[in-house]
């Protein structure tokens, strides 16, 4: 077994390692504990995985001039960000060394261990953000280069409370920041009436990205304004004057469950330069000034997503 001497201390029982072009070292396994020294706190990186919640023995990864990259820590420590102190068991970095992600846990999902496992073992963190300070079980809290806050994931069930351009919004899943602070997106945690330049629009997605908070459905622009949002619930009718519209909404699929019960499938609405775009589509894009939008309320009676049958 050799040693390997990081910018961080000393590694020893190195087992494996490779290498960069350079001859600088990408990545390691070590077998023995090592105490790393770094800005945030000293870590003792992972060397044996203890029970079947934790992942299989994950490497050491490092950048080319040496900064660390990612590291799994052998037990939950204490973390220091510009948020505040975060248990942590995966720490990654940017290349500046700065902390780009902080996951308080990092169990290993299988027949054996499900994420409701995993959610057990998550505790609340209390946490400083643009908006005022938070509190929630976390997956996982990003930052930028800079240190600014980026996105923070909740876990399933969690909700907070945002402050937003909308007003008071109950947010699930996660929201994400500029680096200047002001809101990129957030997800409702339900049907929320949102002010967009062609009316008012019930923003709702009922199958939203579940892997992280750094892109929601509900989209704003730095200083506040709609970018784009997801519905369910709303039709647009878009027409010129004295002309017969054109409808865009909401579209419908079959559950998983069974062909007899049918699942929305929320309808994309984009703003961008005087601009409004269905579907993402460029094909129906229609000028703001242009043509006429009129919000029609769907009736049908749609249900949620199921993901289990019982």
């Amino acid at each position: 077994m050799n040693s390997v001497m990081t910018r961080y201390g000393e590694l020893s029982g190195v087992e494996f390692q490779t290498l960069f072009s350079n001859g600088k070292m990408d990545g390691c396994l070590v077998s023995r504990p090592n105490l790393l020294k770094t800005p945030y706190g000293e870590i003792v990186p992972q060397y044996e995985a203890e029970d079947m919640g934790r992942r299989t023995l994950k490497p050491i990864y490092f950048y080319k001039d040496g900064s660390l990259k990612s590291v799994a820590l052998q037990t939950q420590s204490m973390i220091d960000t510009p948020a505040g102190r975060f248990p942590a068991e995966l720490v990654t970095f940017h290349k500046n060394g700065s902390i780009r992600r902080v996951f308080p846990l990092d169990g290993s999902l299988s027949g054996f261990w499900s994420w409701q496992n995993e959610f057990a073992l998550a505790e609340a963190a209390t946490f400083d953000t643009p908006v005022g300070r938070l509190e929630a079980k976390l997956i996982n809290i990003q930052f930028y280069e800079s240190g600014a806050l980026k996105s923070i994931t909740l876990w399933p069930g969690q909700v907070i409370t945002l402050s937003t351009p909308q007003g008071a919004i109950q947010v699930r899943k996660g929201v994400a920041f500029y680096e200047s602070g002001e809101i990129r997106s957030f997800e409702p945690l339900k049907k929320t009436a949102v002010l967009t330049p062609i009316g008012q629009v019930l923003a709702y997605d009922n199958e939203p990205n579940g892997i992280h908070g750094d892109i929601n459905s509900v989209q704003l622009a730095p200083d506040g304004s709609i970018e784009a949002l997801s519905t369910v619930d709303h039709a647009v009718i878009v027409s010129l004057p004295e002309q017969n519209g054109e409808i865009f909404r909401p579209g419908v699929k079959n559950n998983v469950c069974g062909d007899e019960r049918k699942v929305s499938v929320p309808m994309k609405i984009r703003f961008k330069n005087n601009m409004v775009v269905f579907h993402e589509n460029p094909r129906f894009s229609f000028d703001i000034n242009k043509y006429r939008f009129r919000i029609k309320a769907l009736t049908e009676e749609i249900n949620e997503p199921a993901y289990s049958c019982g």
